[in-house]
């Protein structure tokens, strides 16, 4: 019995890591997390200068980054700014670039 419970275990984590990495396989998401790892965090607006991409195609790719548990934001006055906290997709950007 343990070692199906272990089994299933090591399923369920290996799906949850393979729902992170599916999250940043958009090529904005994964510019918009590689610029955040960069820069340590940016709101919307310096992301959307740097992309050149709608603030709206912008804010619908952060909802998935942080529904995926990638990113967060902090919300400073009337702005965000958006911060990688997940240490798996901070190697894997290390790795990649």
């Amino acid at each position: 019995m343990g070692k199906i419970n272990q089994e299933m275990n090591i399923n369920e984590d290996l799906i949850k890591k393979a729902e992170v990495i599916k999250a940043i396989s958009h090529p904005v998401r994964l510019c918009i997390v590689r610029g955040l790892l960069e820069s340590g965090g940016r709101n919307v607006t310096e992301m959307q200068n740097c992309l050149d991409t709608p603030q709206s195609t912008i804010s619908q790719h952060l909802t998935r980054l942080k529904a995926a548990g990638i990113v967060e934001g902090v919300r400073n006055g009337t702005e965000i700014n958006y911060y990688l906290v997940n240490e798996d997709v901070k190697k894997i950007i290390k790795s990649l670039f």
